[in-house]
């Protein structure tokens, strides 16, 4: 379990030692705390979009993507943060965040400025969308985050939900040129939402119900690992940027370790497709330097 002291549980502790990275784990584990800095309230408040990762109510992982006017979300005090609205409709979160007491990570991603900042803690509804009791606050470094500019919004129009049990031709095709995602996995101490990122091709589709990508070198903590370790839950979210549809995956997933470095499996169990669920549009992205090349195989 994670301490005050200690901001890692074992799962996170046991790959930092396989990899022979604790120490700068330690290092970088001493910029997360439950507190809201003015800073991190500033950057909360320009964003347009939120991701939030928590379980539903059959207990299966997912990455939803909220939005709103700059503003939507904000900080509330030194260890809270309040979001008005929700999901689109249709959303497979969207009992779950009007339950009280859910564990959720959130995402505040800015595309524009290649930062991001990360809130965990437990969620409970309010009569304008719902807050969030901070629990684990930081940022990271912009590595593997694609430069894009938002254009102008368009009125939202969410098109019909389309669920599924695995993936279409045309998913397959969407998830193969995606540069971006975002994942969700859970721990007995809580939930996280990250995010993942390369160039096109960097996940690969093996089957309609199977996808894997080379994990990238990134910060050291391992959180998404170590949370994997002991649960293999994982919700996955896909964004088109310029038409504002998400793709949504639900299922497990395993690391492999290997002298070539580290490969993560996730296996489909549930999709939830929804055209125009934001009304967000992105120009074409400029590709992080970080992104390594796209190997033909991992």
């Amino acid at each position: 379990m994670r301490t005050v002291d200690d901001p890692y549980h074992e799962g996170s502790r046991a790959v930092q030692d396989r990899l022979g990275v604790r120490a700068v784990a330690d290092h970088i584990g001493r910029s997360i705390g439950p507190g809201i800095r003015e800073v991190a309230a500033a950057f909360l408040g320009l964003q347009p979009m939120l991701v939030i990762g928590a379980a539903d109510e059959a207990g299966r992982m997912w990455s939803s993507l909220l939005t709103g006017t700059p503003g939507f979300v904000r900080a509330t005090g030194p260890r809270s943060i309040a979001v008005t609205g929700g999901p689109p409709a249709g959303d497979p979160l969207t009992a779950a965040l009007a339950t009280e007491g859910n564990d959720v990570g959130t995402i505040a991603l800015d595309p524009r400025t290649r930062r991001r900042m990360r809130l965990n803690g437990t969620a409970a509804p309010t009569a304008r969308g719902f807050v969030v009791a901070a629990e684990q606050v930081f940022a990271n470094c912009p590595k593997h985050l694609q430069r894009r500019t938002l254009l102008a919004p368009v009125p939202a129009q969410a098109g019909a939900v389309r669920r599924g049990r695995e993936l279409t031709p045309d998913q397959q095709r969407f998830v193969r040129a995606a540069d971006t995602f975002f994942i969700a996995t859970a721990a007995a101490d809580g939930t996280d939402a990250s995010h993942r990122g390369g160039n096109p091709g960097f996940v690969r589709v093996t089957s309609p119900n199977e996808l894997c990508w080379q994990d990238y070198p990134g910060n050291a903590m391992f959180l998404t690992l170590g949370n994997l370790e002991g649960d293999p839950r994982a919700g996955l979210l896909f964004v088109d940027w310029s038409t504002g549809g998400t793709l949504q995956l639900t299922g497990t997933a395993t690391t492999v370790f290997g002298a070539a470095g580290r490969t993560l499996r996730f296996t489909v169990t549930e999709t939830v497709e929804t055209p125009h669920a934001s009304p967000l549009r992105w120009s074409t992205p400029e590709y992080s330097p970080a992104n390594p090349p796209v190997r033909d195989s991992v």
